[in-house]
């Protein structure tokens, strides 16, 4: 197996992906969790991912996908320890730093992932459309409401600090 190429892959597009994905969950630690194990995943397809045209489509769509795990799964525990008294639950937004990245973290994952893949990642809408093997008009939804939401988040926020 030729690991040489792997390495060279690993070391030009973690970084940029490990970016990607903590906007989406609002932890760098928990996007370089994320990132690690979708390059874990990678290892053994190596050979024929790295044929691809863009095989750094194929590991961002593995992240995405276990990001949207992790939140589908963490939305269960919480849902399991909701009777817990308040003092004891840790308060979400703790996680996130920066207006933006309280803004990204209001959104259902779905359209997270719409708005980091178009802005951050530069995708068109066909492009993110293929990705998440959903329609265009869902994709051009999402975004609408996003930024809907992020322009009246952001715009309270800014309120807030003026």
């Amino acid at each position: 197996m030729e690991t040489e190429g792997l390495r060279e892959f690993y070391g030009a597009h973690q970084p940029r992906l490990v970016g990607v994905i903590s906007l989406l969950t609002g932890s760098r630690a928990e996007a370089e969790d994320i990132v690690q194990e979708a390059f874990v995943r990678l290892v053994p397809r190596w050979e024929k991912v790295s044929r691809y045209d863009a095989p750094e489509a194929w590991v961002r769509l593995v992240a995405l996908r276990l990001a949207a795990n992790r939140h589908r799964d963490g939305n269960r525990f919480t849902q399991l320890f909701h009777r817990l008294p308040a003092e004891n639950v840790p308060d979400p937004a703790d996680r996130y730093t920066g207006d933006l990245e309280q803004a990204l973290a209001g959104l259902p994952m779905p359209t997270r992932q719409v708005v980091v893949l178009h802005y951050v990642c530069d995708l068109s809408v066909a492009q993110v459309a293929d990705t998440l093997g959903i329609a265009e008009g869902t994709v051009k939804s999402r975004l609408s409401r996003a930024r809907d939401a992020l322009s009246d988040s952001l715009l309270l926020r800014s309120d807030d600090h003026a």
